[in-house]
């Protein structure tokens, strides 16, 4: 296998792992709070989401193509290999659920997507920062 092969792989796999953490993350904050776990209102957890999340949003706000996209996309032309044009989720969603849009309409879902992120720290709020790690 080729090096810059592994290496496009290799940020996919990352960029995948980073996809999922934003919408599970949400997902178990939503269930977890309502179930009351307390795992989801760890702080550092949830500060870490919503980090991600802000970060997808304001990217697709001012037209950003992702980092790893980007990253992916010229490992991938080292090798000659096929590349896609757009976002990472953009083209999967395509891909996967043959759906097509405009830029805004992925921007939207970014930001409403996002704003429930907001909205699950006002509903299941993370705990208090502890310094020493005690708990």
């Amino acid at each position: 296998m080729d090096l810059f092969q592994f290496l496009a792989d290799v940020v996919l796999t990352v960029h995948f792992l980073f996809v999922a953490f934003v919408i599970f993350a949400l997902v178990f904050t939503l269930i977890g709070g309502y179930l009351k776990w307390t795992w989801v209102r760890n702080w550092w957890f949830r500060f870490v989401h919503l980090v991600a999340i802000s970060i997808v949003v304001a990217q697709s706000w001012f037209g950003v193509i992702c980092p790893l996209t980007t990253l992916e996309m010229w490992l991938r032309r080292q090798i000659g290999d096929d590349q896609y044009a757009g976002s990472f989720v953009q083209y999967w969603l395509e891909r996967i659920l043959y759906y097509q849009a405009e830029n805004w309409v992925f921007t939207l879902v970014y930001t409403l997507f996002g704003l429930l992120v907001v909205v699950t720290w006002i509903f299941f709020p993370p705990g208090k920062r502890v310094s020493n790690f005690k708990q």
